[in-house]
């Protein structure tokens, strides 16, 4: 298979996917490295210029602790939970329902429908500012956390609903037949048979539905303007000064912000790795 020995290989052959892999792995880490970096510095060791070298000083705690003085850093984080927690669950409940009727179910639109869902995708959502904000000022809901959630689930019910589809089909069809020989009801196959079923699903898109609204920054900008309402994204730029730019306090926000999708995808690590991997080695 090779033209010569593996162990008389040169070494740079022998070795090129680790050190390709440890390359991606710093470039990847790179600009999260000098943002902590950044966080731990204080505002006259970056107005002159030191970036990258050793800090002059380091101001963890006052940095950290300044975030939430300055801010009401904790009252962006209460709403971005609010606004990210009951999206993620009404999502993969609609989801999972439309996703086990579409795969289970023969029906004349099956393929229709399920076609709508995939194009749905593909439209910028961007070109759907001017219409989704008119529609939220129009029905008193301009400013709310409603308004974020009602179209956070809209955005994100037609690739969810597409992956537990997906997901469903390639689950053994004989337990369901099995299921409706024995008098179950629809409803209760799904509740009691495919739902168990489809945790590993359910667990990897939770965590990038999750990831999805908790940094979406473009809809929290278009569609809420108070403190009160606003979500983490947004919210951390009142870490601005008025006349110079606290660079590290706003590295110090950004590192803080970052921490709760971190966490989730953790915990269900194991999960999150067998739902994207079900089905890979069938057969």
């Amino acid at each position: 298979m090779f033209p010569y020995p593996i162990e008389k290989q040169p070494i740079l052959n022998r070795y090129r996917y680790r050190i390709l892999l440890y390359l991606s792995i710093i470039t990847w880490l790179l600009p999260l490295f000098a943002i902590m970096l950044i966080s731990l510095r204080s505002l006259t060791d970056l107005n002159a210029g030191n970036y990258w070298g050793i800090p002059n000083e380091i101001h963890f705690f006052e940095n950290y602790s300044e975030v939430f003085i300055r801010s009401p850093m904790a009252r962006f984080f209460l709403n971005s939970l609010i606004i990210t927690i009951p999206t993620t669950l009404i999502t993969l409940l609609i989801s999972s329902m439309s996703g086990f009727t579409l795969a289970i179910h023969k029906f004349r639109l099956n393929m229709i429908i399920f076609a709508a869902f995939i194009a749905g995708n593909f439209i910028p959502f961007q070109i759907l500012l001017v219409p989704v904000r008119s529609i939220t000022i129009q029905f008193g809901i301009y400013d709310t956390w409603f308004a974020l959630i009602i179209f956070h689930i809209a955005f994100q019910s037609g690739f969810c609903t597409f992956f537990l589809r997906n997901f469903i089909k390639e689950l053994p069809f004989e337990l369901i037949e099995a299921a409706r020989a024995d008098g179950a009801s629809e409803f209760f196959i799904y509740r009691k048979i495919v739902l168990p079923l489809m945790r590993p699903a359910l667990a990897a898109l939770g965590v990038l539905i999750f990831t999805f609204i908790w940094n979406d920054y473009f809809w929290a900008l278009v569609l809420v303007q108070s403190d009160s309402v606003r979500p983490v994204t947004v919210g951390i730029q009142v870490l601005r000064g008025q006349w110079v730019a606290s660079w590290n306090l706003i590295a110090a926000g950004s590192i803080v912000c970052a921490l709760p999708p971190v966490i989730m995808f953790f915990i269900l690590q194991k999960q999150f790795i067998r739902g994207l991997t079900f089905g890979a080695v069938k057969g």
